[in-house]
């Protein structure tokens, strides 16, 4: 990548946090002589003492209603109520949710703004919404500020999901391609891990919660007030391994009211979710198995018949355990960026995954709400930025994408510390590197007989389609930890004719387990990756396991 004529641009990112450890995320972008905060997941003393002198903003973005992105913006409200704050509908009517019930009314200050309509702040200074995913209301905005030289662009993601959930559909990266902003700041909580499709982790989750309660246990499910708690109820609520089963689902009060304010944004919801809830209820029934049913303070749930209960991560989780009528089982995500604490009769501490307390078996699960490497690169390529600045994850995740060489080459790459200041200079003339191939995600299923690839039909729309599905043949091998699939061509089906008994009689490399397609593919030998003749021969011969065919037998 290579820039020109640096233009010295009043642009910059100071960042109060950056999302490390228990550290929420709250970042100050200038641009000209416009400030902007971009969330607020301080502590409350942290929030309401940003300056000591003036507010920081002019204006507060908040992405969404977690509490590592929000928690801080009422003691900030609070303590600079001149400085607006702004979020999605969805957002707006969620915050609330982070401060104790008897105080919502009172910090209930968050502006709505709609999707995907430039809004006009202050002249020459606009903002415009994009779904995000993650979360209902998630969103990602673009800052546009206007001078008589040009137009600087600012992409802020939040935390941003590709993959459809069961609430939330995917951030719409199609509409987004080729946005070309200044700069992009985006979250790396996974940094460069790879991970199954989103799809795959819920059933690998729903199997496990069922080994468990055939087994006769009871299930723990802690999660957050919004966002985990409703997609793992909606999951018992639709998956096959669940429904029409004599189950109970108990859900503690603060998840409750989180899906209380969900019912409230029905028409907000993707389309299959608004047609869930029109046959039945989409979080309280009592009628359709499994039932789900409200669990009020202190009160322990039933266990005459198989139980699940979804309680908040704060809560004293011991409680549940104590009861002997069954074992219990503590599920526990495995990035969840918040730990549980625990009490027991013998001690406190925090719950580990893979852990006993008490006679109780903790599980860790994988359900991504974030991207992965695969989800970040291929965002970060489809905005084709100028600068790029990482945050919301440990240290070491978001070196590991900072040293990608496939980012390095393109962008200019910033990983800053809470405290920092990034400036931003724009080159005049930047010369964008050329649009990646696009990523085609798919999903994979086993069955007793085979294992089925489902691919995107967009994926026929290259040009080398044809020649890919030419017989409608394909060959797999493992590269590394990468399966790669390979089309078979029509002449390679023809140079695949089996040998005549004579051949099969001799050792060559007709017969050895490691010729394919006229080639050598057995690392021990010389010939290793070379092509060979069906009659040569080498010391690293191995004859191939399968016995000929009955008729050639006999």
């Amino acid at each position: 990548m290579r820039i020109h004529k640096f233009i010295v641009s009043d642009l910059s990112c100071f960042s109060y946090g950056v999302g490390q450890d228990a550290e929420g995320v709250c970042l100050q972008v200038r641009m000209g002589g416009h400030r902007i905060l971009l969330d607020c997941g301080l502590t409350d003393e942290a929030a309401s003492g940003l300056t000591d002198e003036a507010a920081p903003a002019d204006w507060v973005f908040c992405s969404h209603a977690h509490a590592d992105h929000a928690r801080g913006l009422a003691a900030f409200h609070q303590r600079f109520p001149q400085v607006p704050v702004y979020g999605s509908e969805v957002t707006a009517h969620l915050l609330p949710l982070n401060w104790p019930a008897e105080a919502r009314e009172a910090v209930d200050f968050c502006h709505a703004l709609p999707w995907r309509t430039p809004i006009e702040f202050a002249e020459g200074l606009s903002v415009q919404l994009w779904p995000a995913g993650h979360l209902p209301g998630a969103a990602a905005f673009l800052l546009s500020y206007a001078t008589p030289q040009r137009t600087y662009t600012l992409f802020y993601t939040g935390d941003f999901f590709l993959s459809n959930s069961r609430l939330v559909e995917g951030m719409p990266i199609d509409e987004l391609r080729g946005l070309k902003p200044d700069v992009l700041i985006i979250e790396g909580s996974y940094g460069t891990v790879r991970y199954p499709h989103r799809r795959q982790q819920e059933n690998q989750l729903a199997e496990r919660i069922n080994q468990f309660l055939m087994a006769n246990y009871a299930v723990l499910l802690p999660a957050p007030s919004v966002g985990l708690g409703q997609e793992l109820l909606m999951l018992l609520r639709s998956h096959h391994h669940f429904t029409g089963r004599n189950i109970n689902v108990w859900v503690e009060a603060k998840i409750a009211a989180g899906c209380d304010a969900y019912l409230e944004l029905l028409s907000h919801f993707p389309s299959s979710v608004q047609n869930f809830a029109r046959y039945q209820p989409l979080f309280w029934d009592e009628r359709v198995l499994p039932r789900v049913r409200r669990l009020a303070a202190g009160e322990l749930p039933d266990l005459s018949t198989p139980g699940i209960v979804l309680a908040h991560r704060d809560s004293d989780l011991s409680r549940y355990w104590q009861q002997r009528d069954r074992r219990w089982v503590a599920f526990i995500p495995e990035n969840a960026p918040w730990n549980i604490a625990v009490t027991t009769r013998s001690d406190t501490g925090a719950i580990a995954a893979g852990t006993r307390r008490s006679g109780t078996r903790i599980e860790p699960y994988l359900l991504t709400s974030h991207c992965d490497r695969a989800g970040t690169t291929q965002l970060i390529h489809n905005l084709r930025p100028q600068h790029v600045i990482f945050v919301h994850g440990s240290h070491a995740r978001l070196s590991e994408l900072t040293n990608l060489e496939e980012l390095q080459n393109r962008y200019q790459l910033h990983l800053p510390a809470a405290g920092s200041l990034v400036e931003l200079p724009v080159g005049e003339l930047f010369l964008q590197p050329a649009a990646p191939e696009a990523i085609h995600e798919g999903e994979l299923s086993e069955t007793v007989d085979e294992v089925m690839i489902t691919l995107p039909l967009s994926v026929t729309a290259d040009a080398r389609w044809m020649q890919f599905a030419d017989t409608g043949l394909v060959e797999a091998r493992w590269q590394g930890d990468d399966l790669i699939l390979k089309g078979i061509s029509q002449q390679s089906v023809l140079q695949r004719e089996p040998p005549n008994k004579g051949q099969l009689e001799l050792d060559c490399c007709a017969t050895c387990a490691y010729f394919k397609e006229q080639y050598c593919w057995n690392q021990a030998s010389a010939l290793f990756q070379f092509k060979v003749s069906p009659e040569g021969y080498c010391p690293a011969f191995e004859p191939q396991t399968d016995p000929p065919d009955k008729n050639a037998s006999e």
